[in-house]
């Protein structure tokens, strides 16, 4: 496989963590450089194991993977998105002032949930003896920069735009996670 095809690659899966990236920045009143970093490492971490998971697992666990995956990034998505729809909609005086603190666990069931496609490529690499170890930290590179890009992007939106951004944006990851299922139900 070619750099440039594993680059389009890295960029095609890096998309969902991109988005949700922004998503992110819409909620946050100001952005240090250490959110950007954070977020960058758990999407482009896991956007880079994802696949040497898959790879290890081979062909054999392909059919069993793909029958579920969907329904797990679905969910996932849905309810973090959800969760964001509710928050937007409180009235501005119940919000909080205080700086953003990231929360550690939705941003791990949110890179899980946005790598998961990551693990069926891997599964392909195994299948057409792609180097593995290269590609996924080409992938998680990749991925680390959209998704720092991300944040400071949905920043600037967020702060023009306020609740209704973070409305917004629980909305994109519920369109994100119904996307994924309907394209692996055949749908889209």
């Amino acid at each position: 496989m070619r750099f440039y095809e594993l680059l389009l690659i890295a960029a095609g899966l890096s998309m969902d963590a991109f988005a949700v990236s922004v998503c992110k920045g819409l909620t946050m009143k100001k952005v240090n450089v250490k959110y950007p970093v954070i977020i960058g490492l758990f999407f482009g971490g896991f956007q880079a194991l994802m696949p040497i998971i898959g790879w290890f697992l081979g062909r054999s666990f392909e059919t069993a993977i793909t029958n579920f995956d969907h329904w797990i990034a679905f969910g996932l998505l849905a309810f973090i998105g959800g969760k964001m729809i509710v928050e937007s909609m409180k009235p501005d005086d119940e919000k909080s002032d205080q700086e953003y603190k990231l929360n550690i666990k939705e941003l791990f069931l949110l890179a899980i949930a946005t790598s998961i496609d990551a693990l069926a490529v891997g599964i392909t690499f195994a299948c057409l003896k792609v180097p593995i170890f290269g590609s996924a930290a080409l992938i998680g590179c990749v991925t680390f920069g959209f998704s720092f890009a991300g944040v400071y992007i949905g920043n600037k939106f967020g702060l023009k735009f306020k609740s209704g951004a973070e409305m917004t944006g629980g909305a994109i990851l519920v369109f994100i996670g119904a996307k994924i299922l309907l394209e692996h139900l055949g749908i889209l």
